[in-house]
């Protein structure tokens, strides 16, 4: 597979070397969620949990009795 997507980047144009280029550089980056202190980490994961088994109320509902708030 190496020799594959070696074979294509070097037959690529600019444009498609600096997409790869730009790919690299992100899986390089420290990840912001590693970052995170473990309570954070742990509150997310609970309202993913919670939203998942439908407990959550819909963005339209929340949005809706807080709009007078919201600044226009």
């Amino acid at each position: 597979m190496r020799k594959e997507v070696k074979k294509f980047v070097d037959k690529a144009d600019d444009k498609v070397v600096k997409m790869f280029y730009a790919i690299m550089e992100a899986e390089q980056e420290d990840d912001w969620w590693d970052k995170l202190p473990n309570q954070v980490k742990n509150d997310v994961e609970e309202a993913l949990l919670q939203s998942a088994r439908g407990e959550g109320k819909p963005h339209e509902e929340v949005m809706k009795k807080y709009d007078k708030w919201r600044i226009k």
